[in-house]
């Protein structure tokens, strides 16, 4: 089993499984980099990643109308794409993991569009980031 099914099957038994953070942070490598749609530079270090994907997961994994609609394997490599509702405004996005041989995550993009969905997400992440910091 490659690094990424591994690691797919984590990120699925997470995020149906009550979305609990200490399953999170478990499936991060220590050098794990977190590239946002809203922040320039990449956050780097596990302790980083987890805030921006914990933070994440409260601000879109909440809403229940957050679905995985397609999601493609190659290699340690997994894009999972996402369509959410919130506030009224249609989100669409892309999760592109790169996962180690053991499943951990070492790369996590995401890429959102259109806009406004952009622009909502970047207002709800800063405040959800405030929060736990």
């Amino acid at each position: 089993m490659s690094g990424a099914q591994l690691g797919r099957e984590r990120w699925h038994a997470y995020f149906s499984g009550g979305k609990d953070p200490a399953d999170l942070r478990a499936m991060l490598a220590e050098d794990a980099v977190f590239h946002s749609p809203v922040v320039h530079s990449p956050q780097a270090g596990r302790d980083k990643v987890f805030m921006y994907l914990d933070a994440a997961s409260e601000v879109l994994g909440g809403e229940p109308s957050f679905t995985y609609v397609r999601e493609l394997v190659d290699g340690d490599h997994l894009m999972m794409e996402f369509t959410a509702m919130i506030d009224g405004i249609h989100i669409n996005g892309i999760d592109l993991v790169t996962f180690d041989s053991d499943g951990m995550v070492k790369d996590f993009k995401v890429m959102v569009r259109p806009l406004k969905a952009v622009n909502m997400l970047w207002e709800k992440m800063g405040a959800q980031l405030a929060k736990a910091g």
